[in-house]
């Protein structure tokens, strides 16, 4: 089975979670081809080059081969790639599988917080993540999980 990664791969934080991710997929999903674009140095190593037609080709490529998509939806807004990505691959009708770690989802349930941003707009303790990109991944039969561990379930589980 393939899988592709998608994420940002430009900041030290992303990729250690990406490198994070792929490890605990590959341990947890035995046999799995997970691509990981970062690891592509032929399109990714910065130090080189590679213009926008070879790094788009390269990934689709990839999208198009992979059973499903692992996308990490974390950050002030989903990435542009990942949210480009997620749309190539609900057109493709295959399961989206989203990572959101943001600990804002934390206290829904919290009646002051919920008054608060009744009561004033810009007291929202909440996150806001782009509702149609949300859609994607929902109208699929992949998910959105809060954390690696529950990422990795919801996968052994559609498998």
């Amino acid at each position: 089975m393939k899988a592709y990664l998608a994420n940002g791969l430009f900041s030290m934080g992303d990729r250690l979670l990406n490198e994070l991710i792929a490890s605990q997929v590959r341990k947890e999903l035995q046999g799995i081809d997970l691509y990981v674009p970062q690891e592509n140095a032929a399109i990714n190593d910065k130090t080189g080059y590679a213009d926008a037609m070879t790094i788009a080709k390269a990934d689709m490529g990839r999208l198009e081969e992979s059973d499903f998509l692992i996308a990490v939806i974390d950050g002030v807004e989903i990435d542009g790639g990942v949210a480009a990505e997620i749309g190539a691959f609900y057109m493709m009708k295959k399961p989206i599988f989203a990572l959101y770690t943001d600990i804002r989802q934390q206290g829904r349930d919290n009646e002051r917080k919920i008054k608060a941003l009744i009561d004033d707009g810009t007291e929202n303790q909440f996150v806001y993540r782009n509702l149609f990109v949300i859609g994607l991944i929902k109208e699929g039969d992949g998910g959105i999980y809060p954390t690696i561990e529950e990422l990795i379930l919801g996968i052994k589980k559609h498998i």
